[in-house]
């Protein structure tokens, strides 16, 4: 679902953004150095480095601008429609540009060294085994994952506050003291991956939150109609996974290596979920308009969406479009070979044990509520925010926020049947 600005008048509105170049080298300790000299080197020992960095990968300020659910909507600017304009956001998996570390509206990068240059051209791409992706989802996820590593490797085992941007109110990500030395070079690194990773997701479930409670990228623009979209956590939990797998094979050492590593591995990962062409997503699209989504709400509508997904945590199913309700279109032929065998959801995990280290026992994402946002939290009790809150309360959180969006939603539905009989 979309975060930030969506539709073509907001988006002309925003510049090109990225951070400057980052780069780390690993300086070997004396250990290593053995090691390294043995006839029969440790492999687990000669990951006893140190990362300099120079500089520093820093925490991305921004989320992508992109994709609402759903195909050419509507748009409505202030209480004004947008005539004759549909914001289409699908694209075919062929057209997938090259990532670029914290991008913003537009990019200009190599997806190979010896490649060509493009933009990232997100959008949406429907996929036989995870449903529905929004490709800026998985990017900002696999680049906070990336940017969180940087700061908690060198200080792994350390107390350490990781200051984040501010959405509804003040957040970090605090991180305990905690034993590592029992774990081999290697045994860390995994550990402040999979530390990494997992945070990187939950600030994603924070996005979620914070959309629902009001909070706005672009101040014109509402983001409710994002909050908790079917395939937001989806994608950012496969963000998270093909960041684990380039942390861990070393391959995000600097911005032009990570840049191009993750364009290849994204590239090759919506090919293993079996994306369908772009005209059979927009038919799938158009299959559930009126059950998942609403094309006669323009955007920014709340009740646009019509199918939410509250249930946070770490582990994730996607939702696949059944059958039954994609032959009720009158396209059918076209998407019929894509049920001629049952597709298997594939459910995407990530771990909270790694080597015996218990991440959310020694890292939380701390967050505040600010002042102008308290008002939207008046139907969640107190205790669960006044104070604070991390990541284990979102679920319960977001659990009285589809209570409160049940309500609205068939307040809006009577509104509009209301109209329709006058």
């Amino acid at each position: 679902m979309s975060r930030g600005v969506i539709g073509a008048a907001a988006l002309l509105l925003l510049g090109a953004c990225s951070s400057s170049d980052w780069q780390v080298r690993a300086l070997p300790s004396d250990t290593a150095i053995s090691t390294a000299l043995d006839n029969e080197p440790d492999l687990d020992l000669l990951q006893e480095v140190e990362l300099l960095d120079l500089p520093l990968a820093r925490i991305p300020q921004a989320v992508r601008p992109c994709c609402a659910f759903g195909n050419a909507q509507k748009v409505k600017v202030g209480p004004v429609p947008v005539p004759f304009f549909r914001y289409a956001n699908t694209i075919a998996v062929d057209k997938v540009g090259p990532h670029a570390f914290e991008a913003g509206t537009f990019s200009f990068q190599k997806d190979a060294p010896n490649g060509s240059r493009g933009t990232e051209n997100n959008g949406q791409i429907y996929t036989l085994k995870g449903g529905f992706i929004d490709l800026a989802h998985v990017r900002d996820t696999a680049d906070n994952a990336i940017a969180l590593f940087y700061h908690i490797y060198p200080k792994i085992g350390q107390q350490q506050s990781i200051p984040l941007p501010e959405e509804i109110g003040p957040r970090t990500i605090e991180l305990s003291e905690f034993a590592v030395s029992h774990l081999t070079g290697r045994q860390r690194w995994e550990v402040a991956a999979a530390m990494s990773d997992r945070l990187a997701y939950f600030m994603a479930e924070a996005h979620e939150v914070a959309q629902w409670h009001g909070y706005r990228s672009w101040a014109p623009w509402s983001e409710t109609v994002s909050a908790y979209s079917p395939e937001d956590l989806y994608s950012n939990m496969l963000g998270a996974k093909i960041a684990l797998a380039l942390l861990n094979n070393n391959l995000a050492m600097n911005t032009e290596l990570y840049n191009q590593h993750m364009t290849q591995w994204f590239s090759a990962t919506l090919q293993w979920l079996q994306p369908v062409a772009i005209e059979q997503t927009n038919i799938l699209f158009d299959a559930i308009d009126g059950h998942w989504w609403d094309s006669q709400q323009p955007l920014p509508s709340k009740f646009m969406l019509l199918k939410r997904h509250y249930e946070l945590g770490d582990k994730q199913s996607p939702y696949l479009v059944p059958k039954a309700v994609a032959q009720t279109n009158a396209k059918w032929q076209q998407i019929a070979p894509l049920y001629q065998q049952p597709h298997q959801a594939h459910a995407l995990g990530l771990s909270n044990r790694v080597h015996g280290i218990n991440i959310d026992s020694v890292a939380q994402q701390k967050l505040f509520v600010g002042d102008k946002f308290k008002p939207s939290f008046k139907h969640i009790p107190s205790e669960l925010w006044q104070n604070g809150f991390t990541q284990a309360d979102f679920h319960q959180m977001s659990l009285y926020n589809q209570i409160q969006d049940d309500i609205e939603l068939k307040q809006h539905l009577d509104a509009v049947n209301n109209v329709a009989q006058e």
